[in-house]
């Protein structure tokens, strides 16, 4: 999964109206944020094996830390824990723990069986990545359900709270394309380093928050 993850953000945004979006950005691609720097550090393994699934040409041999169940609820529970310290609203805190859970089980379904339930536990996964339209249309369903809620629950200050929102949804759409038809990583290393930037959409989605509000709420 891929825009997936950021269509849970957009889609809780409007319920956890404390929280900014780029909490949940941080929230929903947690594991994939930490992963990278798992794999330089030689933590986690990942190889590259064109063909493994229709849709990632990628083995993930190793990932206990980033992606398995158990873990993933721990970093759930810890990034609500600092968000209801920071924030003192439980609601908020609460959507972003599911954020981080929601990438495990969406990564269940689309990955084939190597998502571990806890680190050396069993690993399971129910394989959408065997068909690329398969994949293709349920993220970009949730895609779409993402932006529609976002958008009922939030409304732009001006016309930068427009236009860079779409904006960020266009260059999310233009790197799933590529991903889905653009040639494997050069090399374990130059993946981990490319998978590095998705810190870059972090002060995108605040950049999006200055200029957007929950609906009903007053400019702060």
């Amino acid at each position: 999964m891929f825009v997936g993850h950021y269509a849970v953000a957009l889609a809780a945004k409007p319920s956890a109206r404390r929280a900014p979006l780029w909490v949940l950005f941080l929230a929903a691609q947690w594991p994939d944020l930490l992963w990278p720097a798992l794999l330089l550090a030689g933590v986690e393994q990942v190889r590259i094996d064109p063909g493994n699934t229709a849709v990632a040409p990628l083995d993930f041999a190793r990932y206990p830390i980033s992606h398995s169940l158990l873990m993933d609820l721990v970093w759930g529970a810890l990034l609500a824990g600092i968000v209801h310290w920071r924030y003192r609203d439980l609601k908020s805190s609460l959507f972003v723990g599911a954020a981080v859970l929601s990438h495990w089980v969406l990564d269940w379904i689309a990955h084939r069986p190597d998502m571990p339930l806890w680190p050396g536990g069993p690993r399971v996964g129910l394989e959408l990545w065997r068909s690329v339209p398969a994949t293709a249309l349920v993220e970009l369903s949730l895609l779409t359900a993402g932006i529609v809620l976002y958008l009922r629950g939030t409304r732009a200050w001006d016309r930068t709270g427009r236009w860079v929102l779409w904006s960020l949804i266009a260059f999310l759409l233009a790197i799933y394309v590529s991903n889905l038809i653009g040639p494997p990583p050069p090399s374990e290393a130059a993946l981990a380093w490319v998978s590095l930037s998705l810190w870059l959409l972090l002060p995108w989605a605040a950049w999006i928050d200055r200029h957007r509000t929950p609906v009903n709420e007053g400019r702060s």
